[in-house]
């Protein structure tokens, strides 16, 4: 956890960018919410799969959720993993979302858990200017 005294670091740490510029992230939590997603556009990356779906209400808030199968490993490595999809999308996702747009983001076995943070989050990125 990260005390209250020490400095914000983001996406957007050392950029000017401003408020309105910063999207609000919701979670993704009904199974068929999930389900549309997966029927969406789809980005493979070494990471991680982004499943991407524009929703009918362009003004609305960016929403995402994540996923881990079993193939991913036991209920630690699936854990890390999503964990570590939380994160990136965290930092990524209010910067460089669309409005009205829901993402998915799968963790694929054997990487997602230990593949470098810094590189994770520039996947994201990519993935994010391809289905732009």
């Amino acid at each position: 956890m990260t005390p209250p005294s020490a400095p914000l670091t983001s996406d957007t740490a050392g950029r000017e960018v401003s408020v309105a510029g910063l999207l609000s992230l919701e979670r993704l939590r009904n199974r068929s919410d999930f389900l549309q997603a997966a029927r969406g556009k789809r980005v493979v990356t070494p990471g991680f799969i982004l499943q991407v779906r524009s929703r009918s209400d362009a003004t609305g808030a960016v929403r995402v959720g994540f996923t881990c199968s079993k193939k991913v490993g036991n209920a630690v490595a699936r854990n890390r993993a999503k964990r570590r999809l939380r994160e990136i999308a965290r930092l990524v996702l209010p910067s460089c979302g669309r409005p009205g747009t829901d993402y998915v983001l799968v963790g694929r076995a054997g990487v997602t858990a230990t593949r470098p943070f810094d590189t994770m989050l520039g996947d994201l990125r990519h993935a994010l200017d391809i289905t732009a």
